[in-house]
């Protein structure tokens, strides 16, 4: 129970610059899968900015249920919005579904820079990110890295 007090007190931070945004419908995105960041299965589309340049992005991810992300961290706080399903998320360098804090439609969670953190898709989930790029993600176990082949990758 302190675990799960702690990942959602370090992940459940607010953020009214989010609140702010105008909301884009997924119809009027354009997906495509990024294979040198996320596992096949994953979507993701631009709202705003751009991911490979210094400076702010808003970007929204789709995954399937059960999608997993694997222990990794950023070089810059990363926020998320839940758009539609269920995100389960944890703090710490294995993945444990029994540490996970189930994040719901509206609610919003921050890992900030450096923090370990992985996530599995309950339902299929879409999320809105939003960051600063360059966009890096460090896995902390290079054998999970999404361009690997079974049976390390997810």
């Amino acid at each position: 129970m302190r675990f799960a007090s702690f990942a959602a007190g370090m992940l459940l931070l607010i953020s009214a610059d989010l609140a702010a945004q105008a909301p884009v419908a997924d119809s009027e995105l354009q997906w495509g899968a990024v294979p040198a960041l996320f596992s096949p299965g994953a979507q993701i589309a631009l709202i705003s900015g751009d991911p490979i340049q210094p400076g702010r992005f808003v970007a929204r991810l789709r995954m399937p249920d059960g999608y997993r992300m694997a222990p990794h961290y950023h070089p810059a706080d990363e926020h998320v919005e839940v758009n539609q399903g269920t995100l389960l998320v944890g703090v710490g360098d294995k993945l444990d579904l029994k540490k996970v804090v189930a994040l719901g439609v509206g609610d919003t969670a921050t890992a900030p820079a450096g923090a370990h953190h992985y996530s599995v898709a309950k339902g299929v989930t879409v999320v809105t990110i939003t960051t600063t790029g360059p966009y890096i993600m460090n896995y902390l176990d290079t054998r999970q890295e999404p361009w690997r082949p079974f049976p390390y990758g997810y």
